[in-house]
């Protein structure tokens, strides 16, 4: 998976790190070439943790196929919860009854906690996206990798009253043979996209909505944001693709684990 590059200045200014937003293409040319196996068992919602129970561990490869199959779409939300988009974007969602899957930055679900628990209780996943959103995590020592992922999946649960995230995906990318693996011995599968809706960059409603509508036969997980700045037209453009998803013959799934 290629990495992000350039500056995100809501991130910048959070953890002096220099963050970007331009996706290089990682996903296959066509669905049925993905190295993920596509498991068609109906698989839940994110679920409460078992008190002292230890974590079941889950393959280590990166997903991006869908549970709904070769037709399936996986609607992912990257980088709250914040307090102004995030519940803007569950409205839509709910709107159009689809759920989807949240990558939360530790630090935010810790002092968002409503939001997090409010996201549980429409059906969405959770997934850890580390604690700081540092996109040079791959150049880190190990120690760091791991407490940006083991402390984001505290508080993430903490903040949820109880559920675990069920996958883990690296800001920007920044994948590491270690982390895949520490990530997946605590039950979160690596979640990679095939589909960057460069939402981030604000280019317009227009230019998000004709990015998916291009980009989404490369692959099922799509990738917006929730935070990070202004999203009215992630929002927006959310409100648009969608139902066009719909009306191609998609389904909206999870990503396999």
């Amino acid at each position: 998976m290629a990495r992000h590059s350039g500056g995100r200045g809501w991130y910048g200014r959070t953890v002096g790190a220099a963050l970007g937003v331009t996706l290089l293409a990682a996903g296959a040319a066509v669905w049925t070439a993905q190295a993920d196996t596509v498991d068609r068992t109906p698989q839940r919602a994110s679920v409460p943790a078992e008190p002292g129970a230890a974590p079941q561990a889950v393959a280590a490869t990166i997903a991006h196929s869908s549970d709904k199959g070769p037709r399936g779409v996986n609607i992912t939300i990257d980088d709250g919860p914040d307090p102004v988009w995030t519940p803007q974007v569950l409205d839509v969602l709910e709107k159009y009854g689809v759920k989807a899957t949240f990558c939360m930055v530790g630090r935010q679900a810790q002092a968002h906690p409503d939001l997090v628990k409010k996201v549980v209780a429409a059906g969405h996943r959770l997934c850890d996206h580390s604690v700081s959103h540092d996109t040079t995590m791959d150049k880190k020592s190990q120690a760091f990798q791991s407490q940006e992922i083991l402390d984001a999946e505290r508080m993430i649960t903490e903040a949820s009253g109880g559920v675990k995230p069920m996958y883990y995906r690296a800001p920007g990318g920044a994948f590491t043979p270690y982390s895949r693996t520490l990530a997946a011995s605590r039950g979160m599968r690596p979640l990679g996209w095939n589909v960057d809706s460069k939402d981030f960059e604000r280019p317009g409603t227009n230019a998000i909505v004709a990015t998916v509508e291009r980009e989404v036969p490369n692959g099922p997980t799509i990738l917006f944001h929730d935070a990070g700045g202004d999203r009215s037209q992630t929002v927006e453009a959310l409100r648009q693709v969608l139902p066009w998803l719909k009306g191609q013959g998609y389904s909206f799934g999870f990503p396999v684990r």
